[in-house]
């Protein structure tokens, strides 16, 4: 499932690089050991020298070299170390020994050492408890500072910072000014657990006089400092917690008791305004294993209980703790030879928008039992025995496997959800997604998985133009429904208890509240107004009521108002004119090619729908914005349609011939027709437009590769529309055979009256040329008054005409009207009184059986 990168080996990285220096053959004495990751990604380590010393290194990952930086000349034990960004000083604490006959004065000692070039050493703190120190990495534009910030944390439960200022003596000489007096400020004290966060230089600490609270405190680059956030939490009792101090990303201090049964703590955030804070007990054997994820951006936790498989179990390890992840948009947890749970932090509103994985299914090779693993940075982990760390990934290859029929439902609507929206899938795992899809074209029982490839891919891409939409663009299909299956609801042997959280409170100036801090309050913002909204999420079954309404108008002959048809036509051409049309000359499948109405009229729908919900719930975006971002994913959307047809019709190697409607298609051809009419049901269950020309192309694919009887209870069923394009090249393209007269005949008597009389006269057929006749002749009577017609009538008795009486009666009366009358088909050139003539002729003869039809 997690794909774990080695970014650094100490046996490859160092080992190999120190040997060649020292000329040493003995690598086991060497005993590298990583003391700390620092903000750059350089990894400082320690290692014993040849002489019995001990000596303090940093490897760059930027040029993988290695750099000495100090040389202890005996064998001390480094519980804490870190280097500032200049690299001209090193904090060090040192713990020291409290066996033999000689006790040491003091348990830890922290010195403070100048190392450009080594000079020199002040002692900072001499105590009976453990130390940690951790240099700040300040976001500075100044080419040479002189300052450098130390944070000093004390198991007693305190933090101080030191301010030291340096001075540059014989132009490289970096020194302390004035080391004897260094000023010292405190930051925080009374805590039970403390966490630093080296990117974005904020420490958390946990307080827990009457009941536990969350702290923060941020640090700037002017060397000031502020709690900006506070969170009351509930959490197991004080004694659990309070067992014994935890220090989290302030190094890794290897002659610690690795015996640990208190609480574990982290605290996980983005830039994208998200806090989660994570927190279990330690797991005890046959017993079940319990997490909770506080998702603070979303005013709720969530509290798992895992039942674990019974077994035997490692007699050194009583207990143990999962190991918590962050991943940007989940949080990993993971226990060892038991489960991997892949907690989706913005979308917890399902369980099944997480992926829970047990047995083979969530192993992961390289983090077995027994091994000292943490979370740093940047998606990395660090084995701190093994002296190796990793970045992390999923792997896209796993999630296509959890796909396949045989898994739960739930499992493959999260693996797809994490593939489309998560990965933000290459053109490779793209094609894979889509391939999965047609062959598993028909919707699923819980989900229908074009519909959820449609929302997924629009949400991912709208979410990335404005974080704001996470609340109201739908992103699933599953919300339409009614009714949530049973199967999306529960994972099996995994209960999940939810809970509100307290609100927290964001102290800072307003002023200073920039960054992730202002994003937070902002987001927190929302979530406080979305609670008293009942649904703040667009749907689409909000665009059926006017849809169908327009649809019964567009098939009546009402004219429409010409407010409403201008504004269809300027919220399609805003949509279109932002459809990615650059290369329509490399494009195979043949739309955006025509006058589609009908699409037309659901894509403006779905803009002024969709502009009207954002307009009403996130207002302070502005019109202009908001009309920008419902445009574009309108556009999207045609375009996510147009992509996939693109995709299929060049797997299935299709071409031009397929317009051809006088030859039967061939299985691609039928195999393209069932996705295409799959992707048509998915939009039209959630009321989704489609690229014009869509319906056209469906129905020739249909026409071609249907038999006639199913293919006119398809167009009555209303899954094959008869567009005028496509009727019009149906009369036109095929012959007057008997099968395709009742398909024209049989096509011509489902259309509206008013497609009627346009397409039937596109038709070389006599019925036709009668019916066009007919219609021409009645018209003309109707305009003709009574008392003409009797004059000419009388007129017509008393003359003598030696042909055809009816005939010559008709002919004269058009004689006389045609130049007072107005064609009603004028457009057409071929109805004029001598076809008319014409035509009643031989319709006479055929009455009188002188001629056969």
């Amino acid at each position: 499932m997690l794909r774990l990168n080695p970014s650094f080996d100490a046996q490859k990285d160092v080992v190999a690089s120190i040997l060649a220096k020292e000329e040493r053959a003995n690598i086991g004495v060497l005993e590298p050991r990583i003391l700390s990751v620092e903000k750059d990604g350089g990894v400082v380590y320690s290692w014993r020298g040849a002489t019995g010393t001990t000596r303090i290194g940093k490897y760059d990952p930027h040029s993988t070299e290695n750099k000495l930086l100090y040389t202890f000349d005996k064998q001390v034990c480094v519980s804490s170390c870190s280097l500032n960004k200049e690299e001209t000083l090193l904090a060090v604490s040192l713990s020291q020994s409290t066996h033999g006959a000689f006790k040491p004065v003091s348990k830890c000692l922290t010195l403070l050492i100048e190392i450009h070039p080594i000079n020199n050493t002040k002692v900072l703190k001499a105590v009976d408890c453990k130390v940690k120190v951790q240099f700040l990495y300040p976001k500075t534009c100044r080419t040479t500072v002189l300052e450098s910030h130390l944070l000093l944390a004390a198991e007693d439960g305190y933090v101080d910072q030191y301010h030291i200022t340096l001075t540059r003596q014989e132009g490289y000489r970096v020194v302390m000014q004035s080391p004897e007096r260094l000023s010292r400020e405190r930051v925080a004290e009374d805590f039970s657990w403390v966490q630093w966060d080296s990117d974005t230089q904020r420490l958390f600490y946990l307080t827990a006089r009457e009941k536990h609270t969350l702290k923060c405190v941020q640090f700037y680059p002017d060397r000031n400092f502020e709690t900006v956030f506070e969170l009351p939490l509930e959490m197991p009792s004080v004694s659990s917690v309070a067992s014994s101090m935890r220090f989290v990303n302030f190094g890794y201090d290897h002659y610690q008791d690795s015996k640990d049964e208190g609480l574990r703590i982290e605290v996980f955030t983005s830039l994208t305004g998200t806090m989660c804070v994570c927190y279990s007990p330690p797991v005890h054997w046959h017993k079940d294993a319990t997490y909770t994820i506080a998702f603070v951006h979303r005013g709720c936790s969530k509290t798992f209980t895992v039942s674990l498989e019974k077994g035997s179990a490692p007699a050194n390890l009583p207990t143990v703790h999962p190991i918590f992840i962050h991943l940007d948009y989940y949080i990993v947890v993971y226990l060892a030879d038991h489960f991997l749970h892949l907690i989706n932090c913005r979308q917890q509103d399902l369980l099944c928008y997480s992926l829970f994985l047990s047995g083979a299914d969530g192993h992961i090779e390289t983090l077995g039992l027994g091994r000292e693993v943490v979370s740093v940075s940047g998606s990395r982990l660090l084995d701190v025995r093994a002296g190796t760390m990793y970045t992390m990934e999923l792997n896209p290859d796993f999630l296509l496997e959890l796909l396949s029929a045989a898994r739960p439902e739930a499992q493959r609507l999260a693996a797809l959800h994490c593939m489309l929206v998560y990965l933000q899938p290459n053109p490779v795992m793209e094609l894979k997604i889509i391939n999965w899809i047609s062959e598993n074209v028909m919707s699923f029982d819980a989900f229908d998985q074009i519909q959820e490839f449609i929302l997924a891919s629009l949400y991912r891409i709208s979410y990335q133009q404005c974080v704001s939409l996470d609340k109201l663009l739908p992103y699933s299909c599953v919300f339409e429904k009614k009714e949530l299956p049973v199967a999306l609801t529960a994972i099996p042997g995994v209960k999940c208890t939810p809970e509100l959280l307290c609100q927290p409170i964001i102290k800072g100036k307003p002023k200073s509240l920039q960054g992730y801090w202002e994003e937070l309050q902002l987001v927190l913002e929302r979530m406080r107004y979305f609670e008293g909204v009942p649904s703040p999420r667009f749907r689409t079954s909000l665009i059926k009521e006017d849809w169908d309404r327009f649809q019964a108008a567009m098939n009546s002959e009402k004219e429409k108002s010409p407010h409403c048809h201008r504004q269809i036509e300027e919220n399609t051409k805003k949509v279109l004119s932002m459809v990615d049309t650059w290369r329509l000359d490399k494009r195979v499948v043949p739309l955006f090619q025509e006058e589609d109405q009908q699409q037309r009229v659901l894509v403006s729908l779905m803009v002024d729908k969709l502009r009207e919900h954002l307009n009403k719930h996130l207002s302070r975006l502005g019109k202009k914005k908001i009309d920008l971002l419902v445009v574009n994913y309108a556009a999207k959307l045609l375009e996510l349609v147009w992509h996939v047809l693109e995709l299929m019709w060049q797997k299935l190697k299709l071409g031009p011939w397929v317009l051809c409607i006088q030859e039967q298609g061939s299985s691609e051809e039928w195999a393209m027709f069932h996705v295409m009419l799959r992707i048509l049901e998915a939009t039209k269950g959630l009321c989704l437009p489609l690229p014009p020309g869509y319906s056209t192309l469906l129905s020739v694919l249909g026409v071609r590769c249907l038999p006639q009887h199913t293919f006119l209870q398809y167009v009555d069923h209303g899954l094959l529309q008869l567009t005028e394009p496509f009727v019009s090249r149906l009369m036109t393209d095929l012959d007057n055979s008997d099968a395709n007269e009742q398909l024209k005949f049989s096509i011509l008597k489902r259309l509206p009256e008013h497609m009627e009389q346009r397409v039937s006269q596109q038709w070389d057929h006599p019925i036709i040329s009668a019916c066009i006749s007919r219609e021409y002749v009645r018209t003309l009577l109707e305009k003709y008054s009574e008392n003409r017609d009797s004059a000419l009538l009388d007129c017509g008795k008393s003359c003598s005409y030696p042909d055809f009486l009816p005939l010559n009666y008709l002919t004269k009366i058009l004689w006389n009207r045609e130049e007072q009358a107005q064609n009603p088909f004028e457009e057409q050139e071929n109805v004029d009184v001598r076809f008319v003539e014409e035509t009643a002729l031989k319709q006479t003869q055929i009455k009188l059986d002188f001629e056969v039809k």
